[in-house]
């Protein structure tokens, strides 16, 4: 996914962080100088999706307008498998390994 909020908001007349910023505010929504940072320059680590809803109303926007589907940077299993045979010539399965469903190690071997 590509984040576009920088553009989505220039489209609204919004140019700089501190006056989304205070518009977020104002809805409610207060973020903290460095996260309106990540926010305004680069990728998002994590967002709540009340707080996309309340930057969708500020911005009078919708959801696709700030996060851009790239399916062309999704690699399938199927496609990787395919690329290693034309390499090499022949298909290398993955390693499975055997993991617990409750986070407890396994056992040494």
């Amino acid at each position: 996914m590509k984040w576009n909020l920088r553009l989505t908001a220039a489209n609204k007349g919004i140019w700089k962080a501190s006056e989304l910023q205070r518009s977020l505010a104002e809805h409610g929504l207060v973020i903290s100088a460095g996260k309106m940072s990540g926010l305004w320059s680069g990728q998002p680590v994590s967002l709540k999706l009340e707080d996309l809803d309340v930057i969708c109303v500020v911005l009078g926007c919708e959801i696709g307008d700030l996060l851009i589907p790239e399916p062309g940077k999704v690699s399938r299993p199927d496609q990787q498998a395919g690329v290693q045979e034309a390499t090499t010539g022949s298909v290398v399965a993955p390693a499975v390994v055997p993991k617990r469903r409750d986070g407890r190690s396994l056992p040494p071997m």
